[in-house]
Order: structure tokens, then C-alpha cells, then sequence
């Protein structure tokens, strides 16, 4: 990602979390017949291991039963470029599409104003692409959860990858970053 690239996600992720924060928190009251369902928005970048792709992710998730599950939306909203060694110039990976992924969670540390999650479950990309030739792949996440300071809400760090686990060639994986805003106590 090129430096007026990543000015520009800073300045949409500054402009997104300040928007997040001047609506608050809303409460499990605005979705009916879940007392402890939060919401989650935000954005986030797509990487292969330790290479950039250039990819925009915008998330929608939904959590409930103390953070133990979760659905959630991921818009893949621009293509993902991929630059190895050993390659002439750049390969184009994936176009824009749209995922879906379900997930159980289970925490493995916490603390004051923290918790850390691993999840696994299922996800579903709409295009099938040199990351992974499968549309359905299995979806792994490891999630940091950061208490705001003087807020009912929560900052939601992750880091995702589905993958069809080699079942299907190719099977590079989609790999992918997220921080999202929680609307709901935590």
C-alpha cells in the first residue's frame, strides 16, 4: 500500500471512529430479544503473511452471549494486489467481492479494560479467486477487545483468515485486519 493509500484508510479510519463516537453507545434494548447483542463497524486492510495487498475491508459483525459467538458481513471494497520476490511486477488476487462468516469464540486471557479471543467457524466468499478456489472456507480470528476509556463501548482488534484448509487448489488463504467499534456495553 502506498503511502497516499494509507494516508487515505487513516483518514477514513479517524473519520469512521469519530463518527462512531459522537453517535455512543446503543444498547442491547435496539435489538429485540437479545439482552447482551452488540454491534460492531469498522475497517480494516487485507496482507498476505508479511506482504501487502492493498485491500479494504469493511466489517459489520454482531456478537452475543458474553462475545461467544458471532456473524458477521465483510465487504471486500477494493481489489488486492499481491507483490512477491521472484515475480515480475504485481499479481492481482481479488476483485472486490462480499463475505460472510459465523464463528464461536473462546477467550484466552483478560484483564482490566482487555480480552482475547480465538474464534473459529465457517465463512462464505461470493467469488471464488487465487486466494482461496473455494466459494465456502473454514474461519479463524484472533481478537483483542480494549474497554474505551469513559465509555460503555469497546475498540476491537482483529486479525482473520479463511481458508478452505488445502481441499482445493489454489489456497493461498484470505488474510485480513480489522478494528471495529462495539455499540453496546461490553
Amino acid at each position: 500500500m502506498g503511502r497516499i493509500a494509507r494516508h487515505t484508510a487513516g483518514t477514513a479510519a479517524g473519520w469512521l471512529l469519530a463518527a462512531c463516537a459522537a453517535v455512543g453507545p446503543v444498547h442491547a434494548e435496539v435489538l429485540p430479544g437479545c439482552q447482551d447483542c452488540q454491534l460492531h463497524l469498522g475497517l480494516g486492510g487485507t496482507y498476505h503473511f508479511w506482504s501487502e495487498t492493498g485491500g479494504t475491508v469493511i466489517p459489520l459483525t454482531l456478537t452475543w452471549d458474553r462475545e461467544r459467538y458471532e456473524v458477521g458481513v465483510f465487504r471486500m471494497a477494493t481489489a488486492q494486489t499481491l507483490h512477491e520476490r521472484g515475480w515480475n511486477g504485481a499479481h492481482q488476487m481479488a476483485e472486490p467481492y462480499w463475505g460472510m462468516s459465523a464463528s464461536r469464540r473462546w477467550r484466552l486471557a483478560q484483564a482490566s479494560g482487555w480480552r482475547l479471543s480465538f474464534g473459529f467457524g465457517a465463512s462464505y466468499k461470493t467469488e471464488a479467486d487465487p486466494l482461496n478456489a473455494t466459494h465456502w472456507n473454514f474461519a479463524s480470528q484472533l481478537v483483542m477487545r480494549v474497554q474505551m476509556p469513559r465509555s460503555a463501548s469497546d475498540l476491537e482488534l482483529s486479525m482473520r483468515h479463511w481458508s478452505n484448509a488445502g481441499i482445493r487448489l489454489p489456497n493461498r488463504g484470505q488474510d485480513f485486519f480489522t478494528v471495529s467499534y462495539s455499540f453496546g456495553g461490553s
